[in-house]
């Protein structure tokens, strides 16, 4: 049996190929912190996992909270929050998304889906000869 030829596995695996993109990291692997004396020094203590600022290396016991022991004297950053917002004020996405990437993700699926039914009907009409 050829998965291949079957309408039903060519959708789904187009399906779970158009998913995988959102299940990727949104963070590409830089972190702006050599180690935890240069974000105490920047103001930053207790980096919880899926921030931007977090990174393994900085979290030495792997309780998903980096850089968790602040020196005595630690000053936080002044405003955090000003990092996720632009100029006027406006939330940004962590991922730093556009407003115009649904529209690209819409797209992708519509050809995805055109793509599949241009199959179908291939398949279909070779089936009538």
């Amino acid at each position: 049996m050829n998965l291949l030829r079957k309408p039903g596995a060519i959708a789904v695996a187009a399906l779970a190929l158009a998913v995988l993109p959102s299940a990727a990291e949104a963070h590409d692997g830089s972190h702006p912190f050599v180690n935890c004396t240069d974000a105490y020094e920047n103001g930053y203590a207790n980096i919880p996992k899926g921030n931007e600022h977090y990174g393994t290396h900085l979290d030495r016991d792997g309780d998903g909270i980096g850089c968790d022991s602040p020196p005595a004297g630690f000053e936080p950053a002044a405003d955090e929050e000003a990092a996720t917002t632009d100029e006027n004020g406006t939330d940004l996405a962590e991922t730093g998304g556009e407003d115009i990437t649904p529209y690209i993700a819409a797209g992708g699926m519509s050809v995805l889906l055109a793509g599949t039914a241009l199959t179908v009907f291939m398949n279909r009409r070779r089936a009538a000869r």
